[in-house]
């Protein structure tokens, strides 16, 4: 064989091959108890699947005995907001001390949010809307109406996001109360929410709140490989108006994360404003952390519970008639599968929820045998052939020389 050929051979050979799942190569197993055999199925991934499987959970794998069953894993969010697409506005003026226009919302078959870029400050005004499908059509039909604020003097935020029933008419007639003039109205768009509720599931612990000068100091922790999406406040109910920059940093002092809680009632000129906003997201970690509070030159917020959250992670799946199933997980060097059921996935009506038993070890547990590159297996040898290889590679080198050399 020549030498060129044996390297190829050897270098063939260090090729690993992908890892395959078997139910002996997964270190830990629970019990899937299903309800509801004849419908779609889910279960809800909790801190035991977390700690015992990869950060990705691409190694959970089910089975109806030795056979693999087919999942989707979803993450609840919240739904998102669609493109926000410009609408034309038309006839802008002032009637009676109040500013109206219309907006061509041709743009966009449907839509359910309207948002408005106002130029000014320290307002709080009232916004009827009325959707039609001719500009000035006397048939209008009266939509929800909104409250628009800015509060900034008082640092309480603002809004200028309008909320309509789903609707898809040509034009929408849009009313301010008085405190908004027609030069202010600098643009609008409108858009699409899914409404989505996003579900979370608890996890971890805070300590109680601490106060250093200006500041709330709050120490919290979340298990290991358990991700933290997001941190939720509870404020005693009987403080209001209130708004607070909130920081969380690692053990190392570095900023992750950065938010604003707040809650405003405010009536401003029989206008009533209510709203509040007690939670603020995270970019997915775990382990221990502190959250810092601003108070400004404000008293401290009471504070009754600090709750870190974790974004529910679902495995959706069809049982085909059976009453249980078994979970394996716990393999490192399996990758996520890629299945037909996930790709072609539909969320029926009414999913049943499945129970999962406490988890254990795999009893079939053997581990996985040595699956390394043949080239990391057997250094010796490759260097071997390699340095053979070469000697062979330089003699004949030096014989087609010589030739050369003698003339």
């Amino acid at each position: 064989m020549k030498p060129i050929c044996l390297l190829a051979w050897f270098l063939v050979l260090a090729v690993p091959n992908a890892p395959e799942a078997a139910i002996a190569y997964f270190n830990n197993a629970r019990q899937v108890q299903i309800v509801q055999p004849d419908r779609q199925n889910f279960f809800i991934v909790d801190e035991e699947i977390w700690s015992h499987s990869r950060p990705d959970l691409g190694d959970l794998r089910l089975y109806d005995g030795e056979s693999p069953v087919q999942y989707l894993l979803s993450e609840q969010r919240a739904g998102i907001s669609s493109e926000e697409v410009e609408a034309r506005i038309l006839n802008l003026g002032s009637v009676a001390g109040h500013t109206e226009f219309d907006l061509d919302a041709e743009k966009l078959a449907t839509y359910d949010r309207i948002r408005l870029r106002l130029d000014a400050k320290d307002f709080v005004v009232t916004a009827s809307v009325a959707g039609a499908n001719a500009l000035g059509e006397k048939s209008s039909t009266a939509l929800t109406p909104s409250t628009l604020y800015d509060f900034t003097s008082e640092q309480l935020g603002s809004n200028s996001v309008l909320k309509l029933p789903p609707s898809s008419f040509r034009y929408l007639h849009i009313k301010l109360s008085p405190g908004i003039l027609p030069r202010q109205v600098k643009g609008a768009a409108i858009y699409n929410l899914r409404e989505q509720q996003a579900s979370w599931t608890k996890t971890g612990s805070c300590s109680a709140p601490q106060q250093k000068q200006r500041t709330t100091i709050i120490v919290c922790s979340v298990p290991p490989k358990v991700p933290l999406d997001r941190i939720a406040f509870q404020v005693a109910p009987g403080q209001v108006n209130f708004h607070r920059i909130v920081s969380v940093q690692n053990p190392q002092g570095t900023e992750e994360a950065r938010g604003e809680i707040s809650r405003i009632r405010v009536n401003r000129a029989g206008t009533l404003v209510n709203t509040e906003d007690l939670a603020i997201n995270v970019a997915g970690r775990s382990g221990q952390f502190t959250i810092s509070i601003d108070n400004g030159d404000n008293p401290p917020l009471a504070i009754v519970e600090v709750q870190p959250l974790s974004l529910e992670r679902r495995v959706y799946f069809d049982p085909q008639g059976k009453a249980s199933l078994t979970l394996y997980y716990g393999d490192e060097k399996l990758p996520a599968p890629v299945y037909d059921y996930a790709r072609f996935f539909r969320l029926e009506a009414s999913p049943a929820e499945a129970q999962l038993a406490g988890g254990a070890h795999n009893p079939q547990y053997a581990g996985r045998p040595d699956d390394r590159p043949w080239s990391e297996r057997h250094t010796g040898i490759l260097w071997s052939v390699m340095i053979l290889a070469v000697i062979a590679l330089a003699v004949l080198a030096v014989r087609g020389l010589r030739p050369a050399a003698e003339q």
